[in-house]
């Protein structure tokens, strides 16, 4: 016998118990099923044997790591049902994630995607789940992984394990479907317990709760705008010949990466200049132009560039900042946990906001404010502005959608952008790369670079970041004339050269360690690749260093 603690219990089992065996006596103390476990500040797979003196803490899909692993068994089951459905000769992408549902395409000859064929894999999918098949973990041999994904048809992860030197791959069997979707799954399918599947563009979503409302699948959502940025996206990386982490490992390894950011650099600026053509065919009317965007999108970096496209046009940009018209600290509205909340839209004075942009749109002269970030005060220092008839307002913050910014400037006077990194870059065919870890990553890097921060802070503060862009941000970011990819192709194999040491640094007795250990296996994935060919223009050089801009 030995001696663990559970759920804060202690207790005392036999050597060989599994954590599945385990979980049986607990799953009443969740609301979803129990799908992995943290002993420390590791994760584990139920499937593992308990050891002498632990302490285990069981996760559920309200949990974040317990909702990857679910997402993960979903997906399996999903990829075992199209297989059934329609042979082994389909091949399914999971392109992106469109609000934390999975947008995937079937590439099968002429196979068109409709509610028919949509019954057809969920009719498939709930026999697999009612079924409650065994999910194995089965180790093998690095040559004898590769022949088992050939087998199974897996060809573009044949290709990324090319440049995997591991001796011993693991790879998941369910019902005879070899796959490995980079992660823990759950022992069984009988897991599943709430998806959906429904026709969408030139395929279907794959809709799983959140971790925030286990119990109910949120609603779907047709978002135009955003959803064709996604679309363009796709098919630009596919026409460069650039769509998953094996191509660009080849590119870099035939020495065309320098190539790689040329083009993709210049993908950004035609784009920039595209939308400065759009404020242009407009200038009559737009005085205010809006930039919001999520943490480490680049806003900054695009702002500078946007204004010198501008200029181009004989607009001159004068920048005003957002954050000179935040309220006395003192008066700083709480969040629910009693702390200040700085990313509350009502940390902004709105009114004198609105009075002075209104002003300066009628051409009169206006003391712009300045704020004290040492005092918490706002403070006046004569800065005395008028807009000439040539100059255009470019305000960047993250409530610049939001119609409660700016309630009294008329529409026609406003032009809203919203920027993200929206990368379109897959691991491989089942595997996307997470718009929020690139963006983790950047930030990650940047906070090293220009405020001395570990990548375990970056890490901790982090879902603190995404809750307040959730609530902030996203909500809004239909209400924009246009969008900017700020994604490009090569950045993850730069950033993996500063990414990887910071990572490293962070050891098994910290909380940010799974995250860590996930960041490192997924960076494990990319060749890394010089900063060197980056002009120092671009959005990249706001986090790796070296940009000629003011970020």
């Amino acid at each position: 016998m030995i001696e663990i603690t559970v759920m804060n219990e202690d207790i005392r089992v036999e050597e060989e118990t599994t954590y599945l065996e385990l979980s049986k006596k607990y799953k009443k103390m969740f609301d979803g099923p129990i799908m992995g476990v943290r002993v420390g500040n590791t994760l584990k797979e139920l499937t593992s044997k308990v050891s002498d003196g632990e302490e285990i803490v069981f996760v559920d899909p309200s949990r974040p790591e317990g909702m990857s692993i679910y997402m993960r068994t979903v997906c399996m089951v999903m990829l075992k049902a199209v297989r059934d459905v329609l042979g082994n000769e389909a091949e399914v992408v999971i392109e992106n994630s469109i609000k934390k549902n999975f947008y995937c395409e079937i590439h099968k000859g002429e196979t068109v995607v409709d509610e028919e064929l949509v019954t057809k894999i969920k009719k498939a999918m709930d026999d697999i789940i009612e079924r409650d098949m065994p999910i194995v973990r089965e180790k093998f041999t690095h040559e004898e992984a590769v022949k088992k994904l050939a087998e199974c048809g897996h060809y573009d992860k044949v290709k990324l394990y090319k440049y995997r030197n591991d001796t011993i791959v693991n790879l998941y069997c369910l019902d005879g479907y070899y796959d490995y979707l980079y992660g823990y799954m759950a022992p069984s399918t009988g897991c599943v317990y709430l998806y959906d599947i429904v026709p969408f563009e030139r395929g279907f979503l794959l809709c799983v709760p959140s971790a925030k409302n286990i119990k109910v699948l949120p609603e779907i959502e047709h978002f135009e705008k955003i959803t064709g940025v996604f679309m363009e996206q796709m098919d630009w990386s596919r026409l460069m010949e650039v769509k998953s982490v094996s191509d660009l490992n080849d590119t870099i390894v035939n020495g065309k990466f320098g190539e790689l950011v040329r083009i993709n650099e210049a993908l950004h600026e035609k784009k920039t200049a595209s939308i400065a053509d759009m404020i242009y065919q407009r200038r009559d009317s737009v005085k205010l132009v809006l930039i919001a965007g999520p943490s480490s999108s680049g806003k900054t970096s695009f702002a500078n560039r946007l204004g010198i496209q501008l200029r181009v046009l004989g607009i001159k940009p004068h920048v005003i900042s957002m954050d000179d018209y935040f309220i006395n600290r003192d008066e700083t509205p709480l969040d629910e946990f009693g702390n200040r909340d700085y990313e509350n839209i009502n940390c902004i004075d709105i009114e004198l906001f609105n009075k002075d942009i209104n002003d300066l749109i009628a051409g009169k002269t206006v003391e712009l404010p300045s704020y004290n970030f040492i005092s918490g005060t706002r403070e006046y220092k004569g800065n005395f502005v008028r807009l000439k008839k040539d100059e255009i307002m470019i305000i960047e913050g993250i409530h610049g959608l939001n119609d409660q910014l700016t309630p009294s400037i008329k529409k026609e006077n406003k032009f809203k952008i919203f920027i993200s990194a929206m990368t379109q870059l897959n691991v491989d065919n089942h595997k996307f790369i997470s718009t929020s870890d690139s963006r983790l990553l950047r930030r990650m890097v940047r906070d090293n670079l220009s405020r001395g921060n570990d990548a375990a802070a970056t890490i901790a503060a982090w879902p603190y970041v995404t809750r307040g862009e959730e609530k902030n941000i996203f909500p809004f970011q239909e209400n924009a004339d246009a969008m900017f990819n700020s994604a490009t192709i090569y950045e993850i194999a730069v950033l993996k050269q500063y990414a990887e040491p910071l990572l490293y640094k962070i050891d098994q007795s910290m909380p940010e360690y799974i995250t860590a250990k996930r960041l490192i296996k997924f960076l494990a994935y990319f060749l890394g690749a010089p900063a060197e060919p980056i002009p120092n223009n671009s959005l990249i050089r706001e986090f790796v260093g070296g940009s000629v801009f003011h970020v």
